[in-house]
């Protein structure tokens, strides 16, 4: 296999792993927080939200590994220990004992943090010309607003 040369300028690399590590650390913490709520969701609603919160952490699952691979393939360090995720995420962990509804409101809060975390990405790497990166930015903003979308419907527009 050839060898692929990613042609950025040091500086916008560096810029734009560090922007993808922000994104890998807010994923992270969410995917944990998601598997947390699933496993921990009581109520009327366990079985629509029990599946959707899977839904949302099997998602940010392969989301992790998409930005980790693109911070390998611009040739910088993947991130692999959750504490550096705690501490650097704007999304915080829930010890788990919520009611159902304080769930999806965490959960539709973290989604909107996450597209954003990823629009400010895509705007970075559209102005240092990194299509790749950008695309897998807008990929994974377009599915946390539909996930924060989902769960602004279990709240009944209460949000």
């Amino acid at each position: 296999m050839k060898n692929v040369k990613v042609d950025i300028a040091p500086d916008a690399k560096a810029e734009i792993i560090e922007a993808l590590t922000q994104s890998l650390a807010e994923t992270s913490v969410a995917t944990m927080k998601a598997q947390n709520f699933h496993w921990n969701v009581t109520g009327m609603s366990f079985g629509s939200l029990h599946e959707l919160f899977q839904k949302i952490y099997e998602d940010h699952f392969e989301g992790q590994d998409k930005l980790a691979e693109r911070v390998k393939a611009l040739e910088g360090h993947a991130e692999g220990r959750y504490s550096e995720y705690l501490k650097r995420s704007a999304i915080t962990e829930s010890d788990g004992h919520l009611t159902a509804q304080q769930m999806i409101e965490q959960l539709k809060s973290d989604q909107e943090t996450l597209s954003a975390t990823l629009r400010a990405l895509a705007e970075l790497t559209d102005q240092h010309g990194d299509v790749v990166s950008n695309d897998l930015a807008i990929e994974r903003a377009d599915t946390h607003d539909k996930f924060a979308w989902m769960l602004r419907a279990h709240l009944g527009n209460k949000s």
